[in-house]
């Protein structure tokens, strides 16, 4: 079902509005009875693999470095 409000009405519901777009509703906005544009959700990014990244890291990864290490980057 589609429904359709003028820009009044939608500056006055909007948030009803994106709520009934996030519903599946379909949602047109028109000015002087013309549809304008039409309300519809956005699906959500796909997810991102870190290539460079292992999977597993290792548990001494974040531990302090000895003296024999710091004095390299010193």
């Amino acid at each position: 079902m589609t429904s359709t409000y003028n820009v009044a009405e939608a500056k006055a519901n909007l948030s009803r509005l994106l709520d009934a777009a996030l519903a599946g509703e379909d949602v047109v906005v028109a000015r002087a009875g013309r549809p304008l544009v039409r309300l519809v959700p956005i699906a959500p990014p796909p997810g991102r693999e870190l290539g460079f990244v292992p999977l597993e890291l290792p548990d001494d990864l974040f531990d302090p470095l000895n003296e024999a290490d710091l004095a390299r980057w010193t």
